[in-house]
């Protein structure tokens, strides 16, 4: 069965929202550490969380997972640079890559679940989420997908789809199209998804 590694992107400073939308919380629990959570459930063979601003404020909301953290130097460069510093940590031997965001608060174990069944039967093709005519992450991707020359600047995941995109399966997600980028995303966004 191939295997395979996850990384959780999370280098950003936030800057639209103003604070660091990793810590926002849903019933008690950051952003960051909900999402590192559902990676590892997932069972990867490592799991990366790559941290660039402020990873000291970071790496304390991720208690009591089993990961580990790396800074990216270049995080301020964007996406590509960001993935290409978690690749880098991953194990040689995982076939395939999960890639996530944090800032996805409707994601849940189902989703990334079928994601990884759909990537069992065909590693060599990548599975990406649908969602408001996006073909993005979370995505499973190829290992040789993700070499360090096609990994620069704000070239991340989404675009290597793009590229790709007769080697891509999707599932459909539309509650995933709701990111948190500015204020006015915090509250209907992250409210209705928290507990009564």
């Amino acid at each position: 069965m191939p295997r395979h590694g996850a990384i959780v992107l999370a280098a950003g400073a936030s800057r639209r929202l103003g604070r660091p939308k990793q810590l926002l919380q849903i019933d008690g629990e950051t952003l960051l550490h909900r999402a590192a959570r559902l990676a590892a459930a997932t069972v990867p063979l490592e799991l990366i969380v790559v941290l660039g601003h402020e990873p000291e404020l970071l790496q304390a909301a991720l208690h009591g997972l089993a990961l580990r953290s790396v800074v990216a130097a270049d995080w301020h460069h964007g996406m590509g640079a960001t993935l290409a510093a978690g690749v880098a940590a991953l194990p040689a031997d995982c076939d395939g890559v999960l890639v996530m965001l944090c800032d996805q608060p409707a994601l849940d174990l189902v989703h990334l679940q079928a994601l990884l069944a759909r990537w069992r039967q065909a590693p060599q093709r990548a599975v990406a989420s649908a969602y408001a005519g996006v073909v993005g992450v979370p995505a499973l991707l190829p290992r040789h997908w993700l070499l360090p020359a096609v990994l620069r600047g704000d070239a991340g995941a989404r675009q290597l789809l793009r590229a790709r995109q007769d080697q891509v399966d999707t599932i459909a997600n539309e509650g995933l199209q709701f990111d948190v980028d500015t204020p006015g995303d915090i509250g209907g966004r992250i409210a209705d998804l928290s507990s009564p």
